[in-house]
């Protein structure tokens, strides 16, 4: 069965790159009915907490990656990795080091000085039994080293295809530290090991470990299993992404409204796609669809505006009332939510949220867009005051149109567009000067629905009480340069 693991440290926010290996490892995972293990490697005990254990499961699990075993932590397993290294030593494949790293920094300086390229010199190595048997009945700090073997290493990762590493230019590396903590190779290789896991999909940036985790493998006298590197991903700059790029913590673009599918979406064709269409693809979808061997070699760029392409595809696609559901929790932070929404306020609602999406990216955007209709307030755009609001006439056109629309007994859009346009023959203007005023005064601006949808469902009494405060907005924006809700 195949079973792979995502290993994620919990020294900081779960990030795209991070991510995009969990995603492929899960699609890799469901794909061919085998097991997800989550792994939590906290071996850093200063830098871990359990602070971010849980914001990097609440950001798997609000993509909607879920696990089978786990979460497993290395914190737990200390003594598990002491004895492993241990048994090492005593089959000769490892060995006690007890220099300091004072000692081995003036012995690298040294061979750098005369041209040579370092790496640690095995003087520990050599060490008679009786000197390691002292130094240890001494309790003189010793860490363990790995032995390196003659040869070459090599072995066919299932992106990259044949890699070969001769073992002499690897170095004894360290195993267990002289404090009795682990390095990532050793525990690693045992969680591995002990899980059973049969794939290890992760970055680029470890190809380098694995020739010497090969090696631990071979070892320990277990199976090695079959290894795929995910290429980085770059900034619009082609850099290496990181915080210089914006935003990259995955929970951070929850907060900015973006839907988990969308997200999912997006990250997944990073580096692969599920199909030759651009269009939100389901989770079974590209469950179905994935493989390794589809995956690009090339380094993904990060573009945020096919994220927000996305979002808002999905946005305008899926069901008005699904789609409240995921706007509920945005609308009651902002105080907008009401529960006449489920029951006499409900096709309202729904009509409101289908007439102003097309316009909206994100959760966020679109939660601004509803907040109009529904608050009795409304934050102000100055330029779009400035550009549409301070004509003189509108001192006396406005308050026409006002009266026509107080006239009517329905308030609906045909009508009211036959009010406008009529209204604006009689005074021989562009209805244009009626619509760009009349949105912003209701919506506080410039761009926004259809004008006659976006007053029927704003309603008669909201329109006229915000059509009465033309001089209110316009002596505020003259004044201070600004409205606030207005």
């Amino acid at each position: 069965m195949v079973k792979v693991r995502f290993a994620p440290s919990p020294t900081g926010q779960l990030h795209v790159g991070a991510l995009r290996t969990a995603l492929f490892n899960w699609l890799f995972a469901r794909h061919n009915r085998g097991l997800l293990v989550l792994r939590i490697e906290d071996t850093d005990v200063s830098r871990s907490s359990e602070e971010m254990t849980q914001s990097i499961l609440q950001a798997l699990q609000w993509v909607g990656l879920d696990w089978d075993e786990g979460p497993i932590y290395q914190s737990q397993r200390f003594d598990i990795y002491r004895q492993a290294a241990h048994e090492l030593v005593s089959r000769g494949q490892a060995y006690y080091c007890f220099c300091t790293p004072e000692e081995i920094e003036k012995r690298r300086q040294d061979k750098i000085k005369s041209g040579q390229h370092w790496k640690y010199d095995r003087h520990c190595l050599h060490l008679s039994a009786e000197e390691k048997k002292e130094r240890l009945e001494k309790g003189v700090p010793a860490a363990i080293r790995f032995l390196m073997p003659d040869g070459i290493t090599e072995f066919d990762d299932l992106i990259h295809g044949h890699i070969a590493v001769e073992n002499k230019n690897l170095e004894d590396f360290v195993l267990l530290r002289s404090d009795g903590f682990p390095t990532y190779h050793l525990s690693v290789v045992v969680d591995d090991i002990e899980s059973g896991i049969t794939h290890v999909i992760r970055g680029d940036d470890h190809i380098t470990n694995t020739p010497k985790q090969i090696l631990l493998y071979r070892a320990f006298q277990k199976e090695i299993p079959q290894f795929a590197h995910l290429p980085l991903i770059l900034g619009p700059d082609r850099k290496k992404l990181s915080k210089r790029h914006g935003h990259t913590a995955v929970l951070s673009f929850r907060e900015q409204g973006y839907l988990p599918l969308a997200f999912f979406n997006f990250v997944a064709q990073l580096s692969w796609s599920p199909g030759k269409e651009e269009r939100i693809y389901s989770r079974e979808e590209m469950i179905e669809a994935f493989s390794l061997e589809h995956i690009s070699k090339g380094s993904p760029i990060f573009d945020l505006n096919k994220l927000q392409w996305l979002n808002s595809r999905l946005i305008n696609e899926m069901p008005v009332s699904e789609l409240i559901s995921e706007l509920r929790p945005w609308l009651e932070k902002k105080g907008l939510w009401a529960d006449a929404f489920l029951t006499e306020k409900k096709e309202w609602l729904e009509r409101l949220v289908a007439l102003v999406r097309p316009r909206s990216r994100t959760l966020l955007e679109l939660t601004d867009m509803l907040a109009p209709f529904i608050s009795n307030q409304v934050d102000y755009d100055p330029e779009a005051v400035r550009k549409h609001l301070l004509d003189p006439c509108l001192e006396e056109l406005l308050p026409k149109l006002k009266a026509d629309f107080e006239q009517l007994t329905t308030f609906m859009a045909p009508e009211l567009e036959q009010v406008v346009r009529g209204r604006a023959e009689k005074e021989g203007v562009k209805a244009a000067v009626f619509i760009h005023a009349l949105r912003v005064l209701l919506l506080g601006r410039a761009v926004g629905p259809g004008i006659f949808e976006t007053l029927e469902m704003m309603g008669k009494e909201k329109t006229l009480a915000r059509l009465g405060r033309l001089a209110e907005v316009r002596k505020s924006v003259q004044e201070t340069g600004e409205v606030r809700n207005g």
